[in-house]
């Protein structure tokens, strides 16, 4: 049967816990998976910010946002959909409950103990998932989950030393599948622009210069090659500057290391005012590579 066992709310930085549903659950296998959760909680910090845990017939679900945490145990058939629109209404309520003060004064145990009945009220909301209402954001959900899925743990990657969680933080420095990038600047829709112009203009150069080849066969073929790579490159900064992939700023500055390779090259087919025209553009484009970073949590994120 697909349910929600348990359910708690934790502060990030040291997982204290500060509310928690009751427990009435005594299989051995949930507690197993309770414990892995309560290791999990002391370094929330480390993990990314929506996470799932298999653990047997059982999955760990939680995420974090603004210092706190929110991690669930259920059953592994659980949709993980409805698990983390659980999690997203546990967040919702509590900040709207407790603000940021009163949290990282709580210095005992279950210091928001009154919570817990709300926790009991939307468990056995969604332990049965036809009284839900909330369609809309089921679909919201289904669609963020799509765009950014959460990160697969292991207990190979968490590992156990004393019930607590051992994970390098240095892990997951690197960009995630399908993370989303910042918001489109101006400055950032301006500079890809030019860089698709340089590109075109590069490209028109290099297609004279094959039909000069063709005719007179006194162009110099390095030309040529100079004009494509430098049209590989502009378009290939559009590229990162559109698209999240990994090492983007060093990618970004080898691109423009190429148009200023090219267009020293080219010294002698263009006048200075091309030249600066080019590179500038080029300096441009990687600045606003290197400004438009992957999106991490936004303010009004909640799941």
């Amino acid at each position: 049967m697909s349910m929600v066992l348990f359910a708690s709310v934790v502060r990030v930085r040291d997982g204290l816990p500060l509310s928690a549903s009751t427990d009435y659950e005594q299989d051995k296998a949930v507690q197993e998976s309770k414990r892995h959760l309560k290791s999990l909680s002391k370094k929330l910090g480390h993990f990314p910010d929506r996470c799932t845990l298999r653990i047997g017939q059982y999955t760990i679900n939680f995420t974090s946002s603004l210092g706190v945490g929110y991690m669930m145990v259920c059953t592994e058939s659980y949709p993980s959909v409805l698990a983390f629109c659980f999690l997203d209404e546990l967040q919702m309520e509590f900040i709207v409950s407790y603000d940021t003060n009163k949290i990282n004064g709580a210095v005992r145990p279950y210091s928001f103990i009154e919570f817990d009945n709300f926790i009991q009220k939307i468990k056995q909301r969604y332990n049965s998932p036809r009284s839900l209402t909330t369609k809309i954001n089921l679909a919201d959900m289904q669609t963020e989950i799509k765009l950014r899925p959460p990160y697969q743990l292991s207990t190979s990657d968490i590992g156990t030393l004393n019930g607590f969680a051992n994970f390098s933080p240095h892990k997951y420095k690197g960009i995630a599948p399908n993370q989303m990038l910042e918001p489109v600047t101006l400055a950032g829709i301006i500079s890809c622009m030019l860089s698709l112009l340089c590109g075109a203009l590069n490209l028109i150069r290099g297609v004279h210069a094959i039909e000069s080849v063709l005719q007179t066969e006194e162009e110099d073929l390095n030309c040529i090659v100079a004009f494509f790579i430098g049209t590989a490159a502009c378009f290939y900064q559009c590229y990162l500057f559109t698209f999240c992939t990994g090492w983007r700023s060093l990618k970004a500055f080898l691109s423009f290391a190429l148009i200023c390779l090219c267009n020293l090259y080219l010294y002698e087919l263009r006048n200075l005012w091309q030249l600066f025209f080019h590179v500038t553009v080029g300096a441009f484009a990687t600045l606003q590579i290197r400004l438009r970073q992957p999106q991490g949590k936004a303010p009004d994120y909640n799941v």
